[in-house]
């Protein structure tokens, strides 16, 4: 466990980030077709929060090579990406601005505000999904559980003495701990952070107990044994971590929350530069140096249609539309 999880530390990760360089992505054979786009510059903003800038600006720079203008990331994940979302939904539909966002930006917000405006389905035209997050349930060592089966045991014992830390009210962490209380029946306390890393420094000094966590967050933690590692929370096991089970194996009846990122771009945007935009990111992630190097620090790869992408985002608002009612979630 531990070898598999030393290579994800953020050293190594670290060359990424301060720009180790990357080989010249190759054109695909239809790049230099179709209509003349793009005219200028392309703004990529990324409302994704937690190491997703890695597969950013991989993805921004084969993309700079492939259509012969500068592909500039900007990190707007502010508000849960809802001022970057804004910017995209206001922006003309030209193909020169896109977003990469999250489950959480594009669907969430609406249910958490109610000065939230945009609708995923009307203002924003979905190009491709780009990753699904490996998302953890980590705990603390001194905690006398190495399972979600004995968590839910000690639980079920202690009823109200366990907390359960998030990255906030209405992500799809809030959301898994939820779930898991109603097809459990478990008295556990949702405490909420503002973002990912506080909620591990809290479950480090013991101020809470449990934590959900992404992989790029935990992995350093994990390995060096200052947390347990659990469960992977999603639809499947994580081939770096290959003899972790899922919550959902270990637990009959749940559902994982979506952890994807995908690209979209403001609403109405032509087909031609839709199709476009989709075949290149999909041929830039899919390629063996970018996969490896966003699955090694727990986004893995994850491509589809448009058309997909629109019936995943179906899915999602209906699974937190039930989740929200249930839990009593109000938006401010």
């Amino acid at each position: 466990m531990k070898a598999l999880f030393r290579a994800l530390a953020p050293a190594s990760f670290a060359l990424v980030c301060l720009g180790a360089p990357i080989a010249t992505y190759p054109q695909s054979p239809s790049a230099s077709s179709g209509p003349a786009y793009p005219t200028r510059p392309i703004r990529s903003i990324m409302t994704v929060a937690g190491g997703a800038d890695i597969v950013a600006r991989l993805v921004a720079q084969g993309l700079t090579s492939a259509l012969g203008q500068p592909v500039v990331v900007e990190s707007q994940a502010g508000a849960g990406g809802a001022i970057g979302a804004e910017a995209v939904a206001r922006a003309a539909p030209d193909g020169h601005t896109i977003m990469l966002a999250s489950a959480s930006t594009v669907v969430m917000n609406r249910f958490l505000s109610k000065s939230a405006r945009l609708d995923p389905i009307r203002d924003f035209t979905p190009i491709t999904k780009a990753f699904e997050t490996v998302a953890l349930v980590v705990t603390s060592p001194s905690l006398p559980v190495d399972s979600v089966r004995e968590l839910i045991e000690y639980a079920r014992r202690n009823p109200g003495k366990l907390s359960f830390g998030t990255s906030g009210v209405g992500t799809t962490h809030h959301l898994s701990g939820e779930a898991i209380r109603l097809l459990t029946g478990i008295d556990w306390v949702h405490v909420p952070y503002k973002g990912g890393p506080p909620v591990l420094t809290d479950l480090l000094s013991g101020q809470i107990q449990v934590g959900f966590s992404i992989l790029a967050t935990a992995a350093p933690f994990v390995s060096s044994g200052k947390i347990k590692l659990l469960a992977v929370n999603g639809a499947k096991r994580f081939h770096v971590i290959p003899n972790v089970p899922t919550v959902g194996e270990q637990l009959p009846g749940y559902e994982a929350p979506s952890t994807w990122g995908g690209y979209f771009g403001p609403a109405g945007m032509p087909p031609a530069i839709v199709a476009r935009l989709h075949d290149e990111i999909v041929r830039i992630l899919n390629l063996p140096e970018v996969r490896a190097k966003a699955e090694g620090i727990g986004f893995v790869v994850s491509t589809s249609t448009p058309e997909e992408l629109t019936e995943t985002i179906r899915r999602d608002i209906a699974y937190t539309s039930r989740i929200v009612k249930a839990i009593g979630i109000q938006p401010e």
